[in-house]
This record gives structure tokens, C-alpha cells and sequence, in this order.
């Protein structure tokens, strides 16, 4: 992780957003490193958690903001995994 908190992302891109951009636009973008964080479940397993960086998060949901309703389009209509709106009990539904 980098320290860099969420209220301090702002500044952050006014400062590094041009770079931030170019990078991303030349295939030049590599993420940071993920926080692995183990989750204790209730029969006493671990669910390990990769976070991401604040810079690299705000990153890629940008990136999926802007892909998805292009992409969205040329999914079939039976798709229904991972898809806005559309879940398992659709899915069993249309079965």
C-alpha cells in the first residue's frame, strides 16, 4: 500500500493526473502491489482480501465506468454473470 488516503486524492491527481492518464492511455499503467488481508469465516477458514491502493481503485473503476456501457451492448441477452442489473436468480428465473 501507499499511504495515500482517500481524502488526500484530489491533490493527488491535480498533481500526478496527467501522468496518471498518459500512462494509462500507452498500456504503460502497472497497479501497485494489493494489501492481502485474511477475513476469519464462521467455520473457522480464512477468506484472504487483496486491497488496492486508493490511486489504483479510483483507477480502475473509472476504466469500468467508462468500458462497461460499451461492452454491456455486445453481451448476449442469456449472459448473466457479473452484469449490472442481471443476477443468479434471473438467471434461474429465464431457466
Amino acid at each position: 500500500m501507499d499511504g495515500t488516503k482517500v481524502e488526500e486524492l484530489l491533490q493527488y491527481l491535480k498533481q500526478n493526473g496527467k501522468i496518471l492518464i498518459a500512462s494509462i492511455f500507452y498500456g504503460m499503467y502497472s497497479p501497485k502491489a494489493v494489501k492481502r488481508v485474511e477475513i476469519p469465516k464462521p467455520d473457522g477458514g480464512i477468506r484472504l482480501l487483496g486491497i488496492p491502493t486508493v490511486v489504483d481503485r479510483t483507477t480502475q473503476q473509472a476504466i469500468s465506468q467508462e468500458l462497461t456501457p460499451i461492452f454491456e451492448k455486445t453481451f448476449s441477452e442469456n449472459s448473466y454473470g457479473f452484469r449490472l442489473k442481471r443476477d443468479a436468480k434471473q438467471a434461474i428465473k429465464k431457466a
